[in-house]
């Protein structure tokens, strides 16, 4: 296991700033997201710790050791791929053993080892087929037992799951997580997938246009995003924002639910919800309208449990409220997240 530590690390194709100035340190073992849209940089940046990328400016620290100058064989560190990247005339013992034999590891070692790798990953019975053989759950778990079976000190992963079905993406999932856990190598996994990277990071760094907004824990940046970018960015659906007079409020779906079911205290925030459209979503239902605020009408999104019976139809407006500890507040020139601001609560009546 290495501490992987970036300072100050930029990188620029011409005017663009892919990275710009990112500080990070990863700790041994822990499993760290990077987290973004397209274009955000998130690639880049793991490109760049392992060796692919050359930086513009600011240093990688892999097991406290500079390694700006160093090949990526000499980072001991191992990637996996969207792609995947097999070797299709080779069998699947072949494609594992493959960085093991580029290293001059003795044939009986490399058996052991690839077998060990194997069944890790469940697939010992697959070692004489060849990739045009296997599934696509299939080859990804070559290529994750490719990738560890050097042991490496840091193990990257650039979108591994994203050319998996949507049920065989959730086992993955779990699977890989547990595999982590259980070796203990400090792992960087990019995605753009905020539900992959909820479920995953013990941290997530959610970047866009090159920066880091946020670093912190799943649970963190859910509950308080540290700006609009991040508050929009995560949920499903993300946080509704309404304007008003000295700020931008923030609120997730989840609470934002009708006046009949929720306990309300004078404090609270109410709003006269218009509903246009509700989904049947079997646990939940989404219901999307437009709320009435200080400063006109606002589209938002509830999101009310299945189990809570109130009979809600799309035409009709309620009463909804959002409690007073549940709100959040943003600066509305930087975005940025500040201090609760006094303003009228009861924007319903």
């Amino acid at each position: 296991m290495s501490v992987v530590e970036t300072r100050a690390l930029a990188k620029f194709f011409g005017d663009v700033v892919a990275v710009n100035a990112i500080d990070l340190r990863i700790e041994e073992g822990e499993f760290l997201v990077l987290l973004g849209p397209s274009g955000s940089g998130k690639t880049t940046l793991l490109r760049m710790i392992a060796g692919l990328e050359k930086p513009t400016s600011g240093e990688i620290l892999i097991g406290e050791q500079v390694v700006n100058n160093l090949p990526p064989r000499a980072r001991k560190i191992s990637m996996v791929f969207q792609s995947y990247a097999l070797y299709p005339h080779m069998s699947v013992f072949r494609n594992i053993a493959f960085p093991l034999k580029a290293e001059g590891t003795s044939r009986l070692e490399r058996q052991e080892r690839v077998l060990r790798a194997a069944s890790m990953f469940g697939i010992e019975h697959l070692l004489d087929r060849k990739p045009r053989q296997l599934s696509g759950g299939q080859r990804q778990r070559v290529a994750l037992a490719r990738a560890v079976v050097r042991e490496p000190g840091v193990f990257l992963l650039d979108e591994p799951l994203s050319n998996l079905d949507a049920q065989l993406r959730a086992s993955a999932r779990d699977e890989l997580k547990q595999f982590q856990r259980r070796i203990g190598t400090t792992t960087i996994y990019v995605t753009h997938d905020q539900v992959e990277a909820m479920g995953m990071g013990d941290r997530i760094a959610v970047m866009n246009h090159g920066n880091l907004h946020q670093l912190g824990t799943p649970k963190e940046l859910y509950r308080e995003p540290a700006d609009v970018f991040v508050a929009t960015f995560l949920g499903s659906p993300p946080m509704n924002l309404i304007d008003q007079d000295s700020c931008l409020i923030g609120f997730h779906p989840e609470h934002f639910l009708p006046e009949a079911v929720v306990e309300a205290r004078p404090e609270d925030f109410r709003f006269p919800f218009e509903i246009t459209r509700v989904e049947y979503l079997g646990a939940d239902r989404f219901l999307y309208g437009r709320v009435t605020s200080l400063q006109g009408p606002t589209r938002v999104v509830s999101k009310m449990p299945s189990l809570v019976t109130l009979p809600v139809e799309a035409g009709n407006t309620y009463t909804f409220i959002v409690q007073k500890d549940d709100l959040n507040y943003f600066d509305k020139e930087t975005g940025l997240r500040t201090a609760p601001v006094p303003f009228s609560m009861n924007v319903a009546g």
